[in-house]
């Protein structure tokens, strides 16, 4: 028996196995990009499946039945998630930084231009803008489902993040679509390097909140979340919002003031 509130936590693998999926990825991607092999880059997304269905299983199992996760231990994993959130914040300032750098003062290489000649970009107040509604939307619906949590109201914290889920899936769909009939690509000057970089991390980003999301839902409807005991949840709702944000600025300096 324990007699400090701390959690120490046991050996694990998924460390490991989550490192060597991410470099294999990462990898599979360089790949898929230059010589247009795909075998390496679906060996990396099933590694690093695998390891999160594990990995969380375990994270799972450790604050809901073992309850190792105590007030304290709590504590220290919102001021982790918080970390990362700060972490994230200035990785996508990299993506503006450098869109800005470059449509601020275009080169002489780009013929002093902004969007640089020959570049035809979308129109903000089309898909855009219906993505930027489709987030906004889901970050309401979010806020509901905490709120719904804290209340007690199970039926109705599911119903509201499920419908999360589903805003999520479409504007990953939405965004799919708007790649595909891009007319232009990643190699096309500066601008087609920013665009698909910070949409494209951003669109990532997305797809791993839905998944945080869908997880949480999973877990709610086996009854893991307490009305207070529900850190997993709040982690995913701050992610989301973090999502949205980044995105509203993505939309204004990308697509609006860019274009």
């Amino acid at each position: 028996m324990n007699n400090h509130p701390f959690h120490l936590v046991d050996y694990s693998p998924w460390p490991l196995t989550g490192s060597i999926g991410a470099m294999t990825f990462v990898s599979g991607m360089v790949m898929m990009f230059h010589k247009f092999m795909y075998n390496l880059l679906i060996i990396g997304v099933v590694l690093l499946i695998l390891t999160m269905i594990q990995w969380w299983r375990d994270i799972s199992r450790e604050g809901t039945f073992q309850g190792l996760h105590t007030n304290i231990v709590v504590k220290g994993l919102k001021i982790g998630m918080i970390l990362f959130i700060v972490s994230e914040i200035l990785f996508f300032v990299s993506f503006f930084w450098g869109f800005f750098h470059s449509s601020l003062s275009p080169t002489m290489e780009i013929g002093m231009l902004w969007p640089p000649m020959g570049i035809y970009p979308f129109n903000p107040m089309q898909v855009p803008l219906l993505n930027t509604m489709i987030l906004l939307c889901s970050g309401i619906t979010i806020t509901w489902s905490h709120h719904s949590l804290m209340e007690g109201k199970h039926t109705e914290c599911l119903n509201s993040m499920f419908i999360t889920v589903l805003l999520g899936l479409y504007f990953t769909a939405l965004q799919g679509y708007e790649y595909y009939e891009a007319p232009f690509c990643i190699s096309d000057s500066v601008y087609g390097s920013c665009f698909f970089m910070a949409t494209g991390f951003h669109g990532i980003h997305v797809i791993i909140g839905t998944t945080f999301i869908f997880t949480c839902f999973l877990r709610m409807a086996k009854f893991h979340f307490s009305v207070n005991h529900h850190f997993g949840f709040e982690a995913a709702a701050w992610y989301w919002h973090f999502v949205d944000v980044v995105w509203l600025f993505l939309y204004m300096s990308v697509y609006w003031w860019g274009s």
